[in-house]
């Protein structure tokens, strides 16, 4: 049974009033599962060959409830393909009224651990540019993990804080997302710790940290630009105060309604513009989301752009002999790169100066040059299609090798010297390195099985 801090209790009998009942049922029920398809990777047509039983989520077509424990994505082999993100249904809101598009510069503010970055990725297609920033150190690097193993290329991920950001990109967003960091009672079902931590100094310290990163995106939003605000949290103090404080200091932004709205419920906004998910409403653990868009006004460039240097020859011609043995498509040769001590970067067109913020992903890592060998990266893997690759080694799902190999084994192979893309089902799954008839494994640490 799950246990519930009384003051808690207290607070949500008053905001629901009759159905509050309802609403209580649900802590004696298992929490509902459910993952959204990456469609970087995979489309409609393909969806026959997952082996889970699914249902769709009704706000988002790529998302899908799972039975569990029958199904265990998690634990699949396509997990560690990037053909799906394990995603709260709930959590894929955001980023349907965000609707991003193709070609536009997206800012997810509060990324970690890149549920919501993933999405947008999706929705843009691998064209304009998405900066994902966290923060917290240790939660960006799961971010990157993440945004490496969906195999996005116009990611630039940042550890830095929104004030700092602010100042660097005025106006410069078509969309920003804040998913703001809150008092996580809609997690409260899945997530023993969140209940222990929860208390009322906790809402009022997250309402006040809420409103300053809200200022912070303002200030980065172009005009007529959109900006998301959504936590997974019950109280107003978080939700509809924090937002009717930000648009009493903010006239130059106005809240619109949520689309999807008559798939939720009305929050508790004057105009009953905002949106509730509620757990006894529908399927999934709970969400706050309100919209708002930015007036139209005089347009301030105040961004910084570097020139961009062109890397020395020595590593170019390593790169493109890389290229060259590894590849069947073109060394992108009319491409932006960028080198950071050892390691090169394609980088997205007109990207603006990130001099002095703590950057930790510029764009897509391509890999590192050690002596006169170039090593290519995970992330490079993953962005990549099984008929652009020369050399593949390709394994079934249920394939024994292929549980050899995701527990760092090394095989036997046929295939010539060089660099092999592994992948299962045709989808990338790593590189392996060709010699002597043996492949050398590089999947990484954090994606190999222990059994």
């Amino acid at each position: 049974m799950t246990t519930l801090p009384e003051e808690y209790i207290t607070q949500m009998r008053q905001l629901l009033a009759d159905d509050f009942p309802k609403f209580m049922e649900i802590y004696q029920q298992p929490p509902i599962r459910s993952l959204r398809f990456n469609t970087l990777k995979i489309h409609d047509k393909q969806l026959k060959q997952i082996p889970f039983s699914l249902q769709p989520v009704p706000w988002c077509k790529e998302g899908y409830y799972f039975q569990f424990p029958k199904d265990r994505p998690g634990k699949h082999i396509y997990h560690a393909t990037g053909l799906y993100y394990i995603q709260e249904a709930s959590a894929m809101s955001p980023v349907e009224a965000l609707a991003p598009k193709p070609g536009e510069i997206v800012l997810d503010l509060c990324a970690a651990p890149g549920g919501k970055t993933t999405q947008i990725s999706t929705k843009m297609e691998g064209k304009g540019m998405l900066f994902a920033n966290e923060i917290d150190p240790k939660r960006c690097r799961i971010l990157i993990e993440n945004v490496e193993r969906i195999g996005i290329r116009n990611a630039i991920i940042l550890n830095e804080t929104p004030k700092r950001l602010a100042n660097r990109f005025p106006q410069f967003f078509d969309r920003i997302l804040v998913d703001a960091p809150c008092s996580g009672e809609g997690m409260f079902r899945k997530d023993p710790d969140t209940r222990k931590r929860w208390s009322s100094r906790l809402i009022r310290k997250c309402a006040e940290l809420q409103y300053h990163i809200l200022a912070s995106a303002a200030v980065m939003l172009r005009p007529t630009g959109r900006l998301v605000y959504s936590t997974c949290t019950f109280n107003t103090f978080e939700n509809e105060a924090v937002i009717q404080s930000f648009l009493a200091n903010h006239p130059e932004f106005e809240l619109i309604p949520v689309p999807q709205r008559d798939l939720f419920q009305e929050g508790y906004d004057p105009k009953g513009l905002t949106a509730r998910l509620w757990p006894h409403q529908l399927k999934g653990e709970g969400h706050f989301i309100a919209v708002l868009q930015k007036k139209d006004q005089q347009l301030v460039k105040d961004v910084q752009y570097n020139t961009q240097k062109p890397l020395p020859n020595q590593i170019k011609q390593i790169l493109q002999s890389f290229w060259n043995d590894t590849f069947d498509t073109p060394f992108p040769i009319d491409q932006p790169f960028l080198l950071f001590g050892h390691h090169v970067y394609l980088v997205p067109e007109r990207l603006p100066s990130l001099k002095g913020l703590k950057v930790k992903r510029p764009g897509l890592y391509l890999g590192m040059v050690k002596g006169k060998r170039f090593i290519p990266s995970y992330a490079l893997a993953m962005t990549q299609r099984a008929t652009s690759v020369k050399r593949t080694v390709n394994f079934s799902a249920d394939s024994p090798d292929l549980s050899y190999f995701m527990q760092g084994g090394t095989l036997k192979t046929d295939q010539e010297k060089g660099w092999v893309l592994i992948t299962v089902d045709s989808y990338p799954l790593s590189w392996a390195k060709s010699a002597d008839q043996m492949l050398k494994n590089h999947l990484p640490k954090w994606l190999r099985w222990t059994h």
